[in-house]
């Protein structure tokens, strides 16, 4: 039990410190390695803008119109309806008919909702473009947001996606506020560390991110089967010997779940998509790369301490109700709590400006550090049990939280 202890304890410090380390040297380098053709001339490639919709008629007028926004605007826009039950399909046709004169607008429907995969691969074999951008329908984005991803495509031919960062718009809860301290100092610094220690990150999100088209044809396309297909996809691009980078310059507004059972569920799958990429991708424990073998081995790690932890958890509050004595040490707790401090200012200083966060939203850091404790504890576990239980579960949609 003392190994177990010492392995959940330090497992976060350390991981935790080299995406610190990292993240730091990633935004030195950003700015003292800039990419050769972000400022200069570039080609004028189409870009096919994808965004797949299951029951989004609240919320799919205002991607595109930000879309029509964009600095860059050789784009051809495919609008997918997967199967919605809501008018999701008349909103597209309005759509379509008040921006078909500023660049053309293609609508796919499909009458049965089988999965995001499935919606991509519908859309993708319209598009003309050399790169598609794949958006999330509750989303907006900046109108910069393909300048800086163009500019990683040309500045090397082996790079097949590029992931662009989400930022969390609806602040109104204490949830939503909850979740702009983990987009900000928990999922940015760690793609950030990952980018420049190791070359890879473990997934592009979902919500923003452009593919070399040539990328994902090579891939075979997104699979139908994956209940993450960004997750998905970030390891077939691997497995095929493309790059995935991060561009945090790229920025889209997202909502996030504002009810706790709706966040769960969001992170249940998000957990099992993680097991499933690493059961498919088990053979590259010995034929990938380097860069990817650690980043398998640190995906087996943080399930292994995630079940460590319930375990280790479940000793304590054993411990406590039959002998009354705490037995956590102070010193250490105090290290974890300075860990997640220092993580969040690093993450703070560096998305203060373009996620407009404050620094009263510091506030509820100490809560958050048991939040997200409890919160992917839960998750992870649920996702195993799940992953066991229903090996053969497929992709659908089911109408998300939009929040409060």
């Amino acid at each position: 039990m003392r190994t177990l202890s010492y392995f959940v304890i330090l497992y976060p410090v350390i991981v935790s410190t080299v995406w610190i380390i990292g993240s730091i040297f990633f935004a030195i380098q950003q700015r003292q390695v800039p990419l050769r053709n972000l400022h200069q001339g570039q080609p004028d490639d189409l870009v096919s803008v994808l965004i797949p919709a299951h029951n989004e008629e609240a919320t799919l007028g205002q991607v595109v119109e930000s879309v029509a926004k964009m600095a860059y605007q050789k784009i051809e826009l495919i609008l997918i309806n997967d199967g919605s039950q809501d008018n999701t399909l008349g909103i597209m046709n309005q759509l379509q008919n008040r921006y078909s004169s500023q660049f053309p607008v293609k609508l796919v429907d499909i009458k049965v909702n089988k999965g995001k995969a499935n919606a991509l691969n519908e859309g993708a074999k319209t598009a003309q473009g050399a790169f598609l951008l794949c958006l999330d329908a509750d989303c907006f984005v900046d109108q910069n947001v393909l300048g800086p991803m163009l500019a990683q495509f040309y500045d090397d031919p082996k790079v097949g996606a590029v992931a662009g960062k989400p930022i969390v718009r609806n602040r109104t809860s204490i949830l939503g506020r909850l979740q702009l301290l983990e987009y900000v100092g928990v999922i940015d610094i760690i793609k950030r560390g990952q980018a420049f220690v190791i070359g890879h990150i473990t997934t592009v999100s979902g919500v923003v991110v452009a593919y070399r088209k040539q990328a994902i044809e090579d891939a075979g396309w997104w699979n139908i089967d994956a209940i993450t297909e960004d997750i998905d996809m970030t390891w077939r691009l691997y497995h095929h010997g493309w790059q995935v980078r991060y561009c945090p310059e790229s920025v889209a507004w997202i909502l996030v779940p504002e009810r706790i059972m709706d966040l769960i569920h969001q992170r249940r799958r998000w957990a099992r998509g993680g097991f499933e990429v690493l059961f498919r991708n088990r053979g590259m424990f010995v034929t990938g790369r380097l860069s990817e073998q650690w980043l398998l081995m640190d995906m087996v790690l943080s399930d292994l301490w995630a079940i460590s932890c319930s375990f280790v958890t479940l000793f304590y509050l054993f411990t406590i109700i039959f002998t009354g004595a705490i037995i956590m040490d102070g010193v250490i707790l105090f290290l974890l709590l300075l860990i997640s401090l220092i993580q969040f200012l690093i993450g703070y200083a560096d998305s203060k400006e373009s996620d407009f966060i404050r620094w009263q939203d510091l506030v509820l850091l100490p809560f958050y550090v048991f939040f997200y404790w409890f919160i992917n504890l839960v998750s992870c576990l649920t996702a195993l049990c799940s992953f066991f239980l229903d090996p053969q579960h497929v992709g659908s949609w089911r109408s998300p939280d939009r929040g409060l």
